[in-house]
């Protein structure tokens, strides 16, 4: 917090903070007056909100699955085997992505080419983007995303799927009816935190997975705040630093919004 008063400051590292002048609100009706504000804030919104919808509705579903294997051996494996992408490196991971939809030697084009189709060079489609950064990453996280909701349905009564069965409901009923009530406190609980984090997309897979041609839809600000604060000559630490604030205040703002949904509409809430 102490450091955050840079961004009402045109800083200097000579000066330093509390030397350096103090000039309010100009770095942020910078921003908002930038030709790049609209492009930014319209990529990480609709990169966050995608990434959200797509998302959130994976790790139930294999939870969920999981829950009714009676197989120990097939259950472990499809643990392990939707686990380990988690633990791949960022830098990794978008190097596997490039190599499967290398227009020449991917995977992915061996795949149409024998299907009689064309080549398709997928990072330089910027409309492609969002949706290879989406999916990617629900492949590399929806195993690991799932063990808080199979941590959630080992706590439901065994009572309830007892009575159940007597009555004849079968597992989807008992799915809809049962397992989905015990774990909606949780899920709700981490749909308000991603809610929160609305803008904080990442930079490092989207810095990785940029390039000239796909720049128009791959942008977002956490990006443009390493270029400008980071890469730039100016070295811009209160442009930056500014837009960061600007950031984590509507993060907060919609975090406090969805918590009081959620308190209105009865759910489970972060206070």
């Amino acid at each position: 917090m102490y450091g955050a008063q840079i961004a009402f400051r045109d800083f200097t590292a000579t000066q330093g903070i509390w030397g350096s002048d103090w000039v309010g609100l100009k770095h942020f009706i910078r921003f908002f007056n930038s030709y790049e504000f609209g492009r930014l804030m319209m990529n990480t919104i609709l990169l966050s909100v995608y990434s959200l919808l797509a998302g959130f509705p994976f790790p139930i579903i294999l939870a969920l699955s999981l829950n009714y294997v009676k197989n120990v051996f097939f259950k472990k494996s499809v643990q392990m085997i939707t686990y380990a992408p988690h633990f791949i490196s960022v830098v990794v991971m978008v190097g596997i992505i490039l190599e499967m939809l290398d227009p020449r030697h991917g995977i992915v084009n061996q795949l149409l080419t024998m299907l009689g189709m064309e080549p398709i060079h997928f990072m330089s489609r910027p409309e492609m983007f969002k949706s290879i950064y989406v999916w990617s990453g629900i492949w590399q996280n929806v195993g690991f995303s799932c063990i808080i909701y199979l941590a959630a349905l080992a706590g439901i009564d065994p009572s309830l799927h007892e009575a159940a069965v007597v009555d004849g409901a079968s597992k989807l009923r008992r799915m809809w009816h049962i397992d989905l009530p015990g774990i909606m406190p949780v899920a709700i609980i981490l749909l308000i935190l991603n809610t929160g984090q609305m803008l904080d997309v990442g930079f490092e897979k989207v810095l990785l997975m940029q390039n000239p041609l796909n720049l128009r839809t791959s942008e977002v600000i956490d990006t443009y705040v390493y270029k400008v604060g980071l890469t730039s000559q100016a070295m811009n630490y209160s442009y930056s630093s500014a837009i960061g604030l600007f950031k984590s205040v509507i993060n907060l703002i919609l975090l406090v919004a969805v918590n009081k949904i959620a308190q209105k509409t009865k759910q489970a809430s972060l206070w």
